[in-house]
């Protein structure tokens, strides 16, 4: 199996009144249910855009903590699945699912398959 990340881009997402976020949720909730069911969930989240935001840089061997990016960079991750499936066909599968529910697009990137030492 190969696991996939399915996630969008927030600047991707339309305003939405709080009555279409909830019927946004009824729709993708029988989903979330069908990807368990199938096996193909690790798990799925949104980031909070109102929680503190920082990075970190040890290049210099040091860690060194910086706050940032803010939300007003040119990308912010919106949300996500992580799925766990037989091959890329599966993947396009269950992002295109995850594109219709949500109604917006989804970017797809494997993660790489992790090297034996």
């Amino acid at each position: 199996m190969t696991e996939y990340l399915i996630a969008f881009n927030d600047e991707w997402v339309p305003e939405h009144t709080d009555e279409e976020i909830r019927e946004k949720s009824r729709t993708l909730r029988p989903l979330i249910a069908e990807m368990k069911a199938a096996g193909v969930l690790i798990f799925t989240g949104g980031l909070d855009d109102t929680a503190p935001l920082f990075s970190v840089d040890a290049s210099s061997g040091t860690p060194v903590f910086t706050d940032g990016p803010y939300v007003e960079t040119k990308e912010h991750l919106g949300g996500f699945a992580v799925v766990d499936v037989a091959d890329e066909e599966a993947a396009r599968l269950w992002a295109g699912k995850i594109a219709v529910a949500c109604g917006w697009p989804q970017q797809v990137h494997r993660f790489q398959v992790p090297r034996q030492l």
